[in-house]
């Protein structure tokens, strides 16, 4: 009798251990070095964003950059090139930027690093000297990167 309650609390006790993963506070993210990491990169983006700063997010993407926006027509790929205006462009119309991310999930596939988060962004747009008002964008978005073992460092593949 006592063999089996001794069996059955270490179960529970076991079960109990196994269910209470931890996740990196504010996300859904398992809490691990490696995921701390990212975030961190993520966090440096985002605030990278928020600063306007076109120079530090030129300089998280990798020279390799190239997002196909989600469709099959190639028209709209963005390379870094492509990117490098873009963000220009970016930088003149937008005056004020407030970023948030909600990070949902962390996924490593061979050399790439998945990650899918919500956000919120608030921007204030210059349409003429007069005239600039604010436009809020909800959504959802994949960044793609890639660490660099020589640099020690995370790289932007896609998704800026």
């Amino acid at each position: 009798m006592r063999r089996a309650l001794s069996a059955a609390i270490f179960c529970v006790l076991l079960a109990g251990a196994v269910g209470c993963q931890k996740n990196i506070p504010n996300t859904t993210v398992k809490d691990t070095p490696e995921n701390r990491a990212v975030i961190t990169f993520m966090e440096n983006y985002r605030n990278a964003v928020e600063a306007r700063d076109v120079g530090a997010l030129l300089a998280m993407a990798h020279p390799q950059y190239l997002d196909d926006n989600g469709t099959p027509a190639g028209e709209d790929d963005i390379d870094y090139r492509a990117l490098q205006k873009k963000l220009s462009r970016w930088r003149e119309r937008v005056t004020d930027v407030r970023y948030e991310i909600k990070y949902r999930t962390i996924t490593r596939e061979i050399d790439r690093i998945l990650i899918a988060y919500r956000y919120s962004a608030s921007f204030r747009i210059a349409y003429d000297e007069e005239d600039e008002r604010w436009s809020r964008r909800i959504g959802e978005n994949r960044l793609v990167l890639l660490y660099d073992d020589i640099q020690s460092r995370y790289y932007v593949l896609s998704g800026m």
